[in-house]
């Protein structure tokens, strides 16, 4: 007995009923189906389900791509082998995604080039396949795009959106200093979210604590040497010579 082929009267059903990528895997589960002896019910149970999966696949990747996460920063593509210390029991915590329920926040902070970036992408892809709203963004490009919309009257739409996800992701924090717009900004974005909504910030600034009170020292950026321009000479001024005081024009004698 060989197994059952798809009709083109099949395939257009369910094109007309949205389920046509089905078509990308129903001969398999057909020829399984028929080795396996699958009843109705079993069979149709096992399409849907791939169908379900996909769906939620390209669902997940769409948010993803919304929320500005990198593709490849997933947490099945961590290295385990690199060379990075690091707590394995908070780490496990932060990705079990309690501290998104609870609305707390988390710090991740280090030397450049430690994973800090893929580690906080890494856990916005897993609360965007939880269902949660991620949005991730460079701290530099935030401020400045929220001193734009000041320009435009849109600073409050903008200051919404960012209160309003569950899970908001600022990459490279204070990596420049801030002004006080950029300070104020950011103190209505932890006020408002504060114990409401979960933010993670990675940053390689060191706190006060580690500096005994001292300002953090300014991360080490490449800085093209300053332009020395020529100083103007000053132009001397000569002035007409003032007559003397008691030197009095002489007067012609008349003809």
């Amino acid at each position: 007995m060989t197994a059952p082929t798809v009709t083109p009267e099949l395939k257009a059903l369910l094109r007309r009923v949205k389920l046509g990528r089905c078509l990308d895997t129903l001969p398999e589960r057909l020829a399984l189906a028929h080795t396996g002896g699958l009843g109705h019910a079993e069979f149709l149970e096992l399409v849907l389900a791939d169908e379900v999966t996909r769906r939620e696949t390209t669902s997940a990747d769409r948010r993803a791509r919304t929320a500005g996460l990198d593709p490849a920063m997933t947490l099945d593509r961590w290295d385990d082998s690199a060379k990075v210390t690091y707590d394995h029991a908070t780490w496990n915590e932060l990705c079990s995604l309690r501290f998104v329920d609870g609305g707390h926040n988390a710090v991740i902070m280090g030397p450049v080039g430690v994973g800090k970036t893929f580690l906080a992408t890494a856990l916005g892809h897993a609360a965007v396949r939880r269902r949660y709203s991620v949005h991730f963004e460079r701290c530099d490009r935030l401020l400045k795009r929220l001193r734009a919309s000041r320009l435009d009257n849109s600073h409050d739409t903008e200051m919404r959106k960012l209160l309003r996800v569950d899970l908001l992701i600022v990459d490279d924090f204070a990596l420049q200093p801030l002004d006080a717009l950029d300070t104020a900004d950011i103190y209505e974005l932890t006020v408002e979210r504060h114990r409401a909504a979960a933010t993670i910030v990675t940053s390689n600034r060191e706190p006060l604590a580690r500096t005994h009170g001292r300002p953090a020292p300014r991360p080490v950026r490449h800085r093209p040497p300053p332009v020395r321009r020529p100083r103007a000479r000053a132009r001397r001024r000569v002035l007409p010579p003032t007559p003397k005081a008691h030197h009095r024009p002489t007067r012609r004698p008349p003809p």
